[in-house]
């Protein structure tokens, strides 16, 4: 088993949204001793974002593309290719003013590329990243689910699974903003999230 963690605070080694993914992959990794696990910090190492010069490298045949083209290229290829090795996806997302921190987003638009992770039939997209377990962990500093104001989720869901990732699961610490004991609730409850998860 391939694991795939991505970690996306800004935070470094105070995020909470990390140290709760490691637990969740601590889990895993400990029914699964074999399984190898890649991290990838999009926070401590930013990916490029999507740009002009980005786009015209990705619509120019690889047979044409300038050296720094190619380079570029390059840079979102790996990221395709540890996502295609992966058999479990981890995402660390905390919350930024309600949705997805931009290293994350720069992430998700380095992976979502036509007749590579995706394709488009008759029939509308299909996504070509089948097969692959997503947990996501997210950190709030208020309380958001459920609630229009979570951005995240629907996001997250309708990414995911327009790449073939259909099969997530969530698991939510909420109110780390709201004072000591809204913090130690909060941690707790996701410890729960995470045992339930490994569990099932």
């Amino acid at each position: 088993m391939n694991i795939l963690q991505i970690n996306s605070s800004a935070r470094a080694d105070a995020s909470h949204s990390t140290r709760l993914a490691n637990d969740l992959v601590s889990g895993l990794r400990a029914s699964r001793p074999e399984a190898a696990l890649t991290v990838r910090d999009v926070a401590g190492q930013p990916h490029p974002a999507l740009d002009e010069a980005t786009l015209q490298a990705l619509f120019t045949p690889a047979d044409q593309r300038s050296p720094q083209q190619a380079a570029r290229v390059a840079q979102d290829d790996a990221l395709i290719a540890e996502l295609q090795a992966a058999d479990v996806l981890v995402l660390a997302v905390p919350m930024y003013n309600f949705g997805v921190p931009s290293s994350l987003k720069n992430w998700i638009d380095a992976v979502s590329r036509a007749k590579v992770t995706f394709t488009y039939t008759e029939k509308g997209p299909v996504g070509l990243l089948t097969g692959k377990k997503v947990y996501v962990v997210t950190t709030r500093g208020g309380i958001h689910r459920d609630a229009p104001a979570d951005t995240q989720v629907p996001y997250l869901k309708t990414t995911l699974g327009f790449l073939g990732m259909t099969d997530v699961q969530f698991v939510y610490a909420e109110g780390l903003s709201m004072g000591p004991d809204a913090e130690k609730k909060a941690f707790a409850s996701a410890a729960e999230q995470i045992a339930g998860a490994l569990a099932s």
